[in-house]
């Protein structure tokens, strides 16, 4: 018996998603298989949800998870009623970022009402975007819309690498199963570039304070840092780090 469409993308979220972890700086906090300790509590039904011991999470099987998946994902997203390819795309970036994120920016590319609800007004509109564009281009665009959203986020820093590997293994996945390809478009590329850059220019500024500062003990000159000494840039540039450091703390504690 052949197997479904969901299960089919739920191994590759799966593949993504890996086992049991507790990162102290992700906001979704324990979680197994990507289901987080907050979702697994909602579908118990066991409010408040910190009544809910972490070793649930810690012991979810498949069947009860691949349960959530369905439920709070895939049919959410209407996504068995996309072309293949387009589905995963969907399906993961919802389980990544939330359902209704994942519409809306599925709606946005399409340039129909963002609502965030599918229904035939969207379906068509895929529909006529693969006719004039190819399928592949759409993927490739959606991809691209939700690595820009990544990259906005203030955990970039720490997590923006292995988004940015998910979102390239999805988005071949996705590309592969459409029998489809997506051309590359020097200016989305750029942007993407731009885009990921932008996730750690406080980063970039800092090491290049620092580095001005070391060329400067060294004897070398720097005409457009005259009036810096080498101790204020290095000191500057600490402290950007540490303000930065400071930041992504208390924004992960709120």
């Amino acid at each position: 018996m052949a197997r479904s469409r969901f299960d089919i993308c739920l191994d590759e979220v799966l593949r993504q998603e890996g086992g049991y972890v507790d990162h102290p700086s992700d906001p979704g906090g324990a979680t197994n298989m990507g289901i987080t300790h907050k979702t697994l509590a909602r579908w118990r039904m066991v409010s408040p949800w910190w009544n809910l011991p972490k070793s649930a999470v810690m012991e979810l099987q498949r069947p009860e998870a691949a349960k959530i998946y369905r439920a709070s994902y895939w049919d959410r997203c209407q996504a068995g009623q996309f072309p293949a390819g387009l589905d995963l795309a969907l399906f993961d970036f919802a389980v990544n970022s939330g359902p209704d994120r994942a519409i809306r920016t599925l709606q946005a590319e399409l340039d129909v009402a963002a609502d965030g609800q599918v229904g035939p007004l969207t379906l068509g509109a895929v529909e006529s975007y693969a006719a004039r564009k190819g399928l592949g281009v759409l993927i490739g665009a959606l991809c691209d819309r939700r690595l820009a959203f990544l990259n906005r986020l203030p955990t970039f820093a720490t997590f923006g690498r292995g988004w940015t590997n998910r979102v390239a293994a999805v988005r071949a996945a996705a590309l592969a199963t459409s029998g489809t390809t997506a051309p590359v478009d020097t200016i989305t590329l750029w942007r993407t570039i731009m885009d990921i850059l932008n996730g750690y220019k406080t980063y970039i500024v800092a090491a290049f304070m620092l580095l001005a500062g070391l060329a400067q003990m060294l004897g070398i000159d720097l005409p457009a840092l005259e009036g810096s000494s080498a101790g204020q840039l290095i000191m500057e540039a600490l402290a950007v780090l540490f303000l930065r450091k400071g930041l992504k703390g208390d924004i992960g504690r709120a």
